[in-house]
């Protein structure tokens, strides 16, 4: 019997194990992680753990997994791939054989080198970094958040519910300016400032000081402000270190074909740490609902069940700040032209452009006139002819 193996336990491997049980997989699934936990979203770790007293954020419960005959083995991180032997390795001494192997392990934070160990100094990926930083939380305190992302923007909204005072560092234009742009980063930072943080953009964090416990910070420009806790969202890499020596070609992530394949027989990749080929290019894509559509191709791929002439899906991602919530649809790039054809105080509307047509819409605030843009954006209409329909 057929035995697949998928590394990695969070929201891209569950969906991969959930689509091949849909697709009329008969074979062995077993769902390995480093982890002890149940597979959780990470989404809601920056925005309802940090507000409120929530302490996980399960997917599915244990009974699921045995209702579905998946297997889980939580606890130890894959650390060899043996290609020809078809073999995982794991940090425990165990090996694990597979006829087809999914790699789905996501991606780990990045640290800023030369920092001194203070406590109160935090990153996020896990829950249990969500928890620490919340305990660290009160209102009155001073909170430095380093990287101004869509977690470092997601978190001042959260801190600032709890009231903390928060100062967001960012050494590009603005907010957000890396993935959306400087258009409507100008747009969320806007808001950001309306809500009292303290936003400070073209420098970056140069060192940290305190007897322990982290007080004092020191940017780039010189300037020297008291904190009491740290938040670094600097952005995350992708978790392949494991995969070296396996024959895997790896660049900026594992890299795929348009359906999850690797360089190497039987081995596939999906979610946050998989570049798959969209257009000309190998892409990584760091969103919530990219897991379910990759793992529905991936499943149907292995399965023999998917169709390999489907349209490609429109990309979709959103992020919840304050009572705003921000989506994207299709590829945005932040070197696109960008028509702002709605800026309603807290609420706006801009379309992307590229090449003359329409690449993508995002919105705050706006759900409606996103989403039905989906249509237009997958037919690549043409940018001229979206922007006048507005204007009638």
């Amino acid at each position: 019997m057929t035995r697949v193996v998928i590394v990695g336990a969070g929201l891209s491997g569950l969906r991969v194990a959930e689509e091949l049980r849909k697709a009329g997989f008969e074979g062995d699934v077993v769902l390995a992680g480093a982890e002890t936990h149940l597979p959780y979203d990470r989404p809601p770790l920056s925005k309802d753990v940090i507000r409120t007293d929530k302490t996980e954020t399960t997917l599915r419960p244990a009974e699921f997994f045995d209702d579905n005959a998946i297997e889980l083995r939580l606890g130890s991180a894959a650390t060899a791939l043996d290609t020809t032997a078809k073999s995982v390795s794991f940090a425990d001494g165990s090996q694990l054989g597979y006829d087809e192997l999914i790699v789905a392990t996501g991606l780990t934070p990045r640290r800023i080198g030369g920092l001194p160990e203070l406590s109160s100094v935090h990153v996020l990926r896990s829950i249990e970094d969500a928890l620490a930083l919340r305990a660290d939380l009160a209102p009155g305190k001073r909170a430095l958040i380093v990287g101004a992302g869509f977690i470092g923007c997601e978190l001042a909204a959260s801190m600032r519910a709890l009231g903390v005072e928060v100062i967001l560092v960012e050494p590009q234009p603005t907010p957000l300016a890396s993935v959306l742009g400087e258009t409507v980063g100008a747009l969320v930072e806007r808001l950001h400032r309306e809500e009292g943080v303290d936003v400070r953009t073209g420098t970056g964090l140069r060192t940290l000081s305190g007897d322990g416990v982290v007080s004092a910070a020191t940017l780039d420009d010189g300037s020297e402000i008291e904190v009491d806790v740290v938040a670094i969202g600097v952005g995350s890499t992708p978790v392949t270190a494991w995969l070296d020596g396996s024959g895997v070609e790896i660049g900026n992530g594992v890299l795929c074909d348009g359906f999850g394949r690797t360089s190497a027989p039987h081995v596939w990749a999906t979610g946050d740490v998989a570049a798959w080929q969209i257009g000309d290019a190998r892409k990584r894509v760091e969103h919530w609902s990219n897991a379910g559509d990759q793992a529905k191709i991936l499943a149907g791929a292995i399965t023999g069940t998917g169709d390999p002439d489907a349209p490609a899906q429109v990309p979709y991602f959103w992020s919840d700040q304050y009572d705003v919530k921000i989506q994207a649809l299709g590829t945005v790039s932040p070197t696109d032209t960008v028509h702002v054809i709605k800026d309603d105080g807290r609420k706006f509307v801009a379309y992307y452009e590229r090449e003359g047509i329409l690449a993508a819409v995002v919105g705050g605030g706006s759900a409606g006139a996103v989403m039905k843009m989906r249509a237009k954006i997958a037919a690549g209409t043409s940018i001229t002819d979206v922007v006048e329909s507005v204007s009638e």
